[in-house]
């Protein structure tokens, strides 16, 4: 990082922070990054290449002897994945001040809770920071990003810009029934809360079927207590709703929860839904994409402009700054799994993208 001119400091909230240049009195920044953290068992490149690809274009712009009329701030986050907390965006958060009270409570498997982790890691004691910058100091936010989808290897192009960022929501779904006897108690007489969740996941998989694009997903699920020989006496399932037009998204996160006390009053079981994170769709600066197209047709002869489902740390800077996102093509459109991949000549028309769009705006903003 050195070699890029940046200075390097870690957040409260465990974000790296990367700071070049030396700009003029009044001059704004420029943020660029991504997220460190993954999912489990997944590959390599989902955020960790929004990261470091900043880095490398920095490192050329410097060789170049280009005068930026701006700092740029390089960031990684942490826990964008939400997969500790069953809710993402935490180190975003706290980088643009909106660090809750809900979000310090949400807890891990062993009971720990975010506010603990923090005031473990600074000295016993953990204050929410404030945004890190005004929105007047900044120029934008650019992410890069695997597309985590196959339309750019379908179309044979490298990169591509994102237009929008759909909205999301996350829930943990608990079922509650009564434990029995596995051989003992007869099926009529059951209050088995595995088996209402496993109708709920049914149910939510057909209502998002039948309404493209919309997306329900259940990622994980824990029965309790557990065991080969024992009627389940509660089941805690996690939800993810997500549709790029908010009202959609709401109205079939109504349906689901009336199909959940549905599902639960016939079958003697208690329901709750308690949501953990709520994100509208956010769409992306027009200024901003419209110079980082230039800079993709400069490279690819077009450029494809696509919206994401998946949730990004922009959608959470985006209340603190106007964002752009660049997209670049993986094998097979696979991602959160091992077999992700990026190919060398991709990263490559990429990181020729970045520099260019980094002229193009130091000649706007010299202008």
């Amino acid at each position: 990082m050195r070699g890029a001119g940046l200075s390097v400091r870690v957040d409260t909230t465990g974000n790296l922070i990367g700071r070049t240049g030396t700009p003029a009195k009044g001059a704004k920044t420029l943020l660029m990054g991504s997220h460190l953290d993954t999912v489990r068992d997944a590959g390599r490149f989902d955020g960790a290449l929004g990261v470091l690809l900043p880095i490398a274009a920095l490192e050329i712009v410097r060789a170049r002897r280009v005068t930026l009329p701006f700092a740029v701030e390089v960031l990684g986050f942490s826990e964008e994945e939400g997969v500790r907390f069953s809710s993402g965006y935490i180190g975003s958060k706290g980088y643009v001040g909106r660090l809750g009270k809900a979000d310090l409570r949400l807890r891990d498997c062993w009971g720990i809770s975010v506010g603990e982790v923090l005031a473990k890691n600074n000295g016993g004691r953990f204050t929410p920071p404030g945004p890190a910058h005004s929105g007047k100091e900044l120029v934008g936010y650019l992410e890069v990003h695997i597309e985590q989808g196959p339309v750019l290897e379908e179309r044979g192009l490298a990169a591509g810009v994102v237009s929008a960022i759909a909205g999301q929501t996350r829930a943990t779904i608990v079922f509650g029934g009564r434990a029995g006897h596995a051989g003992t108690t007869p099926m009529a007489l059951r209050r088995d809360a595995l088996a209402g969740a496993a109708e709920f996941i049914l149910a939510a998989e057909a209502l998002a079927r039948g309404r493209p694009p919309l997306v329900a997903t259940v990622g994980r699920i824990l029965a309790r207590p557990g065991a080969a020989n024992v009627i389940a006496r509660a089941a805690e399932l996690t939800l993810d709703v997500r549709h790029p037009v908010d009202a959609r998204r709401r109205t079939a996160c109504a349906r689901l929860r009336k199909a959940g006390r549905t599902i639960a009053k016939g079958r003697g079981l208690t329901f709750s839904m308690d949501v953990t994170q709520d994100n509208g769709a956010v769409p992306c600066s027009r200024e901003l994409t419209g110079l980082l197209a230039r800079s993709v047709c400069g490279r690819e002869g077009r450029c494809a402009a696509l919206a994401s489902g998946a949730g990004h740390d922009a959608v959470i800077v985006s209340s603190l700054a106007p964002v752009a996102m660049l997209f670049v093509r993986c094998r097979g459109g696979i991602s959160h799994h091992p077999d992700e991949y990026v190919a060398p000549r991709d990263i490559e028309a990429a990181l020729g993208i970045v520099v260019d769009f980094l002229c193009r705006l130091a000649s706007r903003y010299s202008e």
